[in-house]
């Protein structure tokens, strides 16, 4: 069946190269040339997915830029177990540092973090609180530098603000003090937004392109990346709000891959197998848990027989002119937030400064 409505202006925006990479891939049935995927799950509870985005013509086609990205699930990363947030932090330490040895950025160099986003709203505050626990040493070196033992690099850090507060672009800040501070490099802590309720508050993501504050809600500033500054920026990003949209859309897959798993086990029950055998019910909700097309159509209509993304830009076209398709976040934000917020500085902490380990960590952040 086809559908002639024009929905092009009704994308989904996402922050996320891996859910990008995945939505090129629906859309053309097949692999993207000049795109290197490789999936890593040497931790239980831990996926790390590394994009390699190669060619010009393969950003193109998932509308970012060629770089690498490396994308950091840990579906109980919304638990606040502390056992599991310093397994993050290490894999994150050792993620990173990887990063600063593709670039070439030796131990000595010298870093400037930027903790992007708006401090008195609580789910774009992820770059601010980064910045409270980092370990700066700037002033040390330019103060006191016999007092600094080996093992440490001269880092500083700020928190911009955004451009509702100082009424100044945050790339005009940040290339400001780039050009008076004069830092090797740069690297930006941002709050995202993601198209998938099950990657809110379990994401991290590293990209080697800069980045763009405010694209994730449609607010999009001027880059911050190699460029604009002529020095190498790594971007560090949790998806934090998701749209409206995308939550009714995700709802109704939940309802008929429910529907799809309820069926499977009521036909399993009926052929006598045992219940041992059923599946444990997962989230997301892939293809293959989801009921056949005629069953989708008896459930949902209309609806349930579109394919995913046209049904969720269906959605995003009826919310839209309405002022309905709200950005939304969990409201377990606040406590989220300070302990990726803590994950993230430890975990910079350890990879810019040899003296910083496992042991002494927790006592540079609070």
């Amino acid at each position: 069946m086809e559908h002639n409505i024009d929905l092009s202006g009704y994308s989904i925006r996402t922050d996320l190269a891996l859910e990008a990479h995945e939505l090129a891939q629906q859309q053309n049935e097949s692999n993207i040339a000049g795109i290197w995927l490789q999936a890593d799950d040497r931790e239980a509870g831990i996926h790390v997915t590394r994009l390699h985005v190669q060619t010009e013509e393969a950003g193109m086609q998932i509308g970012k830029l060629p770089g690498h990205y490396v994308t950091i699930e840990v579906p109980k990363l919304r638990d606040n177990d502390t056992a599991i947030e310093e397994q993050v932090t290490e894999r994150f330490a050792v993620e990173f540092a990887a990063f600063l040895q593709r670039l070439g950025i030796s131990k000595d160099q010298k870093a400037l973090v930027v903790g992007l986003g708006n401090w008195n709203v609580t789910p774009d505050a992820l770059g601010p609180m980064v910045v409270e626990n980092l370990l700066v040493t700037r002033h040390l070196y330019q103060l006191a530098p016999e007092t600094v033992e080996d093992g440490y690099r001269e880092v500083s850090a700020l928190s911009p603000g955004v451009l509702g507060i100082t009424g100044i672009e945050t790339s005009e800040i940040v290339f400001g003090v780039v050009e008076k501070s004069k830092p090797d490099f740069v690297i930006c802590i941002d709050a995202l937004a993601s198209r998938a309720l099950h990657r809110v508050n379990t994401t991290i993501q590293i990209s080697d392109t800069g980045i763009h504050p405010g694209s994730g809600v449609g607010n999009k500033r001027k880059a911050i990346d190699r460029n604009t500054l002529g020095i190498p920026v790594i971007a560090v990003g949790v998806p934090t709000v998701v749209f409206a949209s995308t939550i009714v859309n995700d709802a109704i897959t939940y309802l008929l891959g429910h529907f799809g798993q309820s069926l499977a086990e009521s036909n399993r029950a009926f052929n006598k197998l045992a219940m041992s055998s059923v599946p444990e019910r997962k989230e997301p909700y892939t293809e293959e848990d989801l009921p056949d097309l005629e069953s989708r159509k008896m459930f949902m209509g209309l609806v349930g027989s579109l394919p995913e993304e046209e049904k969720r830009q269906l959605i995003h076209e009826v919310l839209r002119p309405l002022g309905q398709d709200l950005v939304v976040t969990p409201k377990e934000v606040d406590d989220f937030i300070e302990g990726v917020a803590n994950v993230i500085a430890t975990g910079l902490n350890r990879s810019l400064h040899d003296a910083v380990n496992r042991q002494n960590s927790s006592s540079y952040t609070h």
